[in-house]
């Protein structure tokens, strides 16, 4: 039997307790938030309860997150340890950069128990096909694949040089880079047979597809991120492109970790909803006008992110995502969303590129 919604609200306040207490203890907390603690008005260690209480700190702010010096991130709880710092946007400007030390492997060991064995076979190899340089899925997949048994193959690919050229109306070029992109993918397939599991982004399963069967190259498992993800797509991976193969889909970011999908049973539309890991990161769906309020089940609204980790503590960050707000279920008896897009009022502004 898995949690009540009571159980996992408990757990979800207990554990929300026991973060606010690390990352705001002089002995073990991080620099960043033991400075903000001198000008908050409130002692977040006696006065956090809850995860209802975050609401004292006001939304986290992105700009944080942009340029260093980056240890103020580090807890000192974590001393000593090695320390990667994986970046976010940077397409424009100074990237968001976030310190990790356990997060990524924590975060991708808890995703490996969700997905299938039947058709990610622990001991078999893996290839990824995605964002490369200082993206947190470079390292990620490769401690997934290691952790399930088996090698991480990689292919070398910096989308912002694909958002590039796509703002400057090269579309030649970024459809060349993207078949330089897939060229890799086939010549890593054809050269080693013990590959079964594969990480990528719709559009570039879509050009893989385009290439080469994904079953006569011996794929049995997908695993898909990217806020390419609609439910055409899903229902276009599933029925056209993946010849059997198990589609997992996912949505993840460098500041979250990432959401489980919920498993498509028949007779399901073809929508994807998702779950935060819970008690680790929590996501909302609220009013982008009254970013406190949380819409109704079933509304559309901005997602909100909140991280609690010994890494890492963000409350209450306004993602350039929307969502619609989805009820608990019974394998993740806490909130969820269902076909995560970009927001629309950023529209403009956002170029995916290859995602």
């Amino acid at each position: 039997m898995g949690l009540s919604g009571a159980e996992a609200r408990e757990r979800l306040d207990a554990w929300t307790r026991e973060i606010v207490a690390w990352h705001f203890d002089p002995a073990t907390g991080s620099p960043f938030w033991l400075e903000r603690a001198k000008g908050l008005g409130f002692d977040p260690r006696r006065e956090v309860k809850g995860y209802a209480d975050l609401s004292k700190f006001g939304f986290f702010e992105d700009e944080w997150l942009r340029g260093g010096p980056v240890r103020r991130w580090v807890p000192k709880g974590q001393a000593g340890k090695p320390v990667s710092v994986f970046e976010t946007g940077g397409s424009t400007g100074v990237p968001k950069s976030r310190a990790n030390i356990d997060d990524f492997k924590l975060d991708y060991e808890a995703f490996s128990a969700t997905i299938p064995d039947e058709f990610f076979p622990k001991g078999s190899d893996w290839l990824m096909v995605g964002p490369s340089g200082p993206r947190r899925l470079r390292l990620a997949i490769e401690h997934l694949a290691q952790h399930r048994g088996g090698i991480c193959f990689m292919v070398d690919l910096d989308p912002r040089w694909v958002i590039k050229l796509i703002k400057k109306g090269q579309h030649d070029q970024a459809e060349a880079y993207k078949q330089h992109v897939i060229d890799q993918a086939l010549t890593v397939l054809r050269a080693h047979d013990n590959i079964r599991c594969l990480f990528t982004t719709p559009k570039l399963l879509e050009a893989l597809a385009e290439k080469v069967s994904i079953k006569k190259a011996g794929i049995t498992g997908v695993f898909c991120g990217g806020t390419e993800m609609t439910p055409q797509f899903h229902r276009f991976a599933t029925e056209e492109l993946l010849e059997g193969a198990y589609f997992a889909p996912t949505y993840g970011n460098t500041l979250m970790g990432l959401a489980t999908h919920r498993p498509r049973k028949d007779g399901d539309t073809w929508d994807v909803i998702y779950y935060p890991p819970s008690p680790r990161a929590m996501i909302e769906v609220v009013d982008p006008d009254q970013p406190d309020r949380l819409v109704e089940y079933g509304q559309s609204g901005r997602v909100r992110l909140t991280t609690l980790t010994r890494d890492f503590f963000m409350p209450r960050f306004l993602e350039r995502d929307e969502a619609e707000r989805e009820p608990p279920c019974e394998l993740y008896p806490w909130d969820g969303v269902r076909n995560v897009r970009p927001f629309s009022r950023f529209q403009s502004t956002v170029v995916e590129g290859v995602y």
